[in-house]
C-alpha cells in the first residue's frame, strides 16, 4: 500500500466522485478508478458503495480513511522533522489540548516564536486527555496539554502557571443563576450535562461527597460549545470549566463556580525520550525560559 494511493483514496472519499477526485488530482479518471479497484483487491475488502449520484464509503472505507489521514499526517510531520536545518528555523509543531484558558500561556510564546521564525507553523488538535495521550503515543503530536490528575508515567512535563476552575453553565433565567456558587445539593433533581472525560467522574464524585451517583446525567459532551447549545435549549445545566464560554450581556448563559471550590492544574506533556524537531526544541526552550523564574519543570 503506497502513500500515493492513500492520497488518491482520500481524494475520492472527500469528493465522493471519481471524476471530481481525478480533476482534483490532475489525472484522468480511468487510472484513478483502476487504483481504487487495485486497493480494494489488495486489502480484500469493499471500500466504496457506488451509486448513480455519488460514491459512499463502506464501514471498512471509513476505517481506512481514518487510518490514511493519520498515516499521511505522520509522513508529512516526519518529512518536516528531518528536513535539513537552515539558518532560519522552519517546521511544524503539533499540540493537542482540551478546551482550557491555559492555551493563552502558549499563545503568547507562539506569537513570540513566529515573530522571529515566521516559517514555523503550529497545528492544534482538540480532545480530552485520553485522546491527546493516544495521539502522543502514535507520534501524531509533539506536545499535549492535560488537566491534572492524569497518569504521567510515560511522559515528561512542565506545569503551566494557570489552573482551571470548575462550575456550572446555565441559563440566566435559571433559579440557580441567583446564587453566587453551586453546592453538591443544588445539583440534585437537576438534569446535568457532564463532560465525557473519564477522570471527571472521579473528581466530581469526591467533590460531591458521594452525591454524584444520585445525579441525573441527561447528556455528555466533548466540546463545550455543543454543550452550551444544549443548555441554551433547556436540555440541562452543564458541568464545565470557567472562561470557555464567555459571559457577556447578550449571552443567555452564565457560569457559577462550585462550592467547595474545585480547581485543577494544567501540564504540558511530551513522550519520554522523544526526538524533537528543531522547531519543537525551540518551542520547548522558549516555554522553559518563559516559566523558569516562577515555575519548575520535571524531566
Amino acid at each position: 500500500m503506497e502513500i500515493r494511493v492513500l492520497k488518491y483514496f482520500l481524494a475520492v472519499a472527500q469528493e465522493e466522485n471519481i471524476t471530481k477526485a481525478a480533476e482534483l488530482l490532475h489525472m484522468s479518471q480511468p487510472p484513478l478508478s483502476r487504483q481504487m479497484h487495485d486497493l480494494e483487491e489488495e486489502l480484500g475488502v469493499k471500500l466504496f458503495e457506488r451509486t448513480n449520484r455519488k460514491i459512499i464509503l463502506t464501514g471498512e472505507g471509513i476505517l481506512l480513511r481514518q487510518r490514511a489521514e493519520e498515516i499521511i499526517s505522520l509522513v508529512e510531520k516526519t518529512k518536516s522533522d528531518v528536513s535539513p536545518e537552515t539558518e532560519n528555523i522552519s517546521g511544524e509543531i503539533y499540540i493537542g489540548s482540551g478546551e482550557t484558558e491555559g492555551i493563552r500561556t502558549l499563545a503568547k510564546i507562539i506569537r513570540q516564536i513566529q515573530e522571529q521564525y515566521p516559517a514555523i507553523q503550529f497545528h492544534f488538535y482538540s480532545g480530552h486527555a485520553e485522546e491527546v495521550t493516544e495521539r502522543l503515543d502514535r507520534g501524531l503530536l509533539d506536545f499535549g496539554i492535560c488537566i491534572e490528575p492524569a497518569n504521567m508515567s510515560k511522559y515528561d512535563l512542565i506545569k503551566l502557571p494557570t489552573t482551571d476552575r470548575w462550575g456550572v453553565l446555565m441559563r440566566k433565567d435559571d433559579p440557580l443563576a441567583q446564587k453566587k456558587t453551586i453546592t453538591p445539593e443544588d445539583l440534585l433533581q437537576r438534569k446535568i450535562i457532564a463532560t465525557n472525560q473519564a477522570m471527571a467522574e472521579g473528581e466530581f464524585s469526591g467533590w460531591s461527597g458521594g452525591l454524584y451517583q444520585k445525579y441525573t446525567i441527561s447528556a455528555t459532551y466533548n466540546l463545550l460549545y455543543n454543550a452550551a447549545i444544549l443548555v441554551e435549549e433547556g436540555v440541562g445545566i452543564a458541568l464545565c470549566i470557567e472562561n470557555i464560554i464567555r459571559d457577556y450581556a447578550e449571552n443567555p448563559l452564565c457560569f457559577r463556580p462550585l462550592e467547595p471550590s474545585m480547581h485543577v492544574g494544567l501540564d504540558i506533556i511530551w513522550k519520554k525520550h522523544y526526538v524533537f524537531s528543531k522547531a519543537a526544541e525551540l518551542f520547548l526552550e522558549k516555554l522553559r525560559n518563559s516559566l523558569h523564574e516562577n515555575f519548575s519543570f520535571i524531566y
